[in-house]
């Protein structure tokens, strides 16, 4: 058992535990509070009255497909021979070696939902892993098959239309793909469950199934405005849960969203102005969507900003108005919430997962730093 004593510890939810005890053993939070018994032979490590929080969750990232340094031979974050490639998974393209991995460590993520990048109108399936030991990607996993990446905007018709002569050329084509694909997805279910069904198997076909039956959400990339509002759009035409992921220019239909109460990854809000659909890129959105009551998280998108930056991230949006608490919990139960992982993390509770940070100082200060890292009750980082 090992017991983190004399800590200021924030749950993730809101509640801040002061001169806080937490018991981990077996990977998980056996206790938590102020006046926790320390049972005898326990290791115990006093956190000296520093804050203690969650392990950080990255909910949008391609760590292990984008390797850091290697150039072509590493990048494996999208599949641009075919705008449809849904029947291809980010698992079997992750390099658990990848030296980014410890970056995550370094900056307190102990979770990242890794997905198959935007080229793509339906891109392939995300999972959800643990950022170490890293040792197999299949060890590391929390959830196997946590959506469909899906994207519309400028990247599907940049990498198609413009790159490779083909479709799609425009966001009309885009959405007509879409739509197109997910028809016969819906039409491969209803024929593969009727008893006297001879439909033949189809890869990308059975890849789509879990989306129209329902079980996986649709995660899509989209920016602008009016692309949300086609994601939404479609996604309501074949009733299929999905999520917005970046949601950029979500600040300009913050009330839509509410009204329908759209899960959003937003950002990566440090980044520049490096497309047209990226026009407003900032923390605006997380404030509008903090006062209009949308759920939200922040992402790095890594590689796109480093991972290792995302509390500063967090600490960033709560300067911009959306407060401390509303920040930890969008890197942390927030984002475990989107990614559909927050049975098991994002945030300090009886039972869950053993993945805890202690922090030099406010998590929220760009000035601090992770001094231990905890995944499963096991060290995986420490600093002096």
């Amino acid at each position: 058992m090992l017991a983190i004593t004399n800590a200021r510890i924030h749950t993730g939810t809101g509640e801040t535990i002061e001169e806080g005890t937490i018991l981990l053993r077996n990977g998980k939070i056996e206790a938590l509070g102020k006046d926790i018994d320390v049972p005898a032979g326990a290791e115990i490590f006093d956190a000296g009255g520093r804050p203690v929080t969650p392990g950080l969750v990255e909910a949008h990232g391609h760590v292990g497909l984008a390797n850091e340094g290697v150039g072509w031979e590493g990048d494996d974050v999208n599949e641009t021979i075919d705008p449809v490639t849904p029947h291809i998974s980010a698992l079997d393209g992750i390099n658990a070696r990848d030296r980014v991995f410890d970056d995550f460590l370094r900056g307190g993520i102990t979770s990242v939902q890794i997905k198959p990048g935007s080229a793509n109108i339906l891109g392939g399936s995300a999972v959800a892993v643990k950022t170490g030991p890293n040792n197999a990607a299949d060890d590391m996993i929390i959830k196997a098959n946590t959506g469909m990446k899906a994207a519309l905007g400028e990247n599907p018709k940049r990498a198609h239309g413009a790159d490779k002569d083909r479709a799609p050329y425009t966001r009309m084509g885009s959405a007509a793909i879409m739509r197109d694909w997910l028809f016969r997805a819906r039409e491969y279910v209803e024929k593969r469950t009727a008893s006297d069904s001879k439909t033949g198997y189809d890869a990308k076909l059975e890849a789509l199934a879990p989306v129209i039956r329902g079980e996986i959400p649709l995660r899509i990339h989209c920016h602008r405005a009016d692309d949300m509002l086609t994601a939404i759009r479609i996604a309501e035409e074949f009733d299929v849960p999905y999520t917005l992921e970046h949601a950029t220019q979500g600040f300009k239909i913050p009330e839509y969203l509410a009204e329908r109460r759209v899960s959003c990854a937003v950002g990566p809000s440090m980044s520049r102005e490096a497309k047209v659909e990226l026009e407003g890129v900032g923390f605006e959105t997380a404030v509008a969507f903090q006062r209009a009551g949308v759920p939200f998280c922040l992402t790095t998108d890594h590689p796109v900003i480093r991972a290792l930056y995302l509390h500063m991230i967090a600490g960033k949006a709560s300067a911009a108005g959306i407060g401390p608490d509303a920040a930890l919990a969008a890197v942390t139960a927030s984002a475990a919430e989107h990614i559909g992982i927050a049975d098991r993390v994002g945030s300090l509770e009886t039972g869950k997962d053993a993945d805890v940070v202690v922090w030099s100082d406010d998590p929220l200060d760009g000035r601090s730093h992770p001094v231990r890292v905890i995944i499963d009750g096991e060290i995986v980082y420490e600093r002096e």
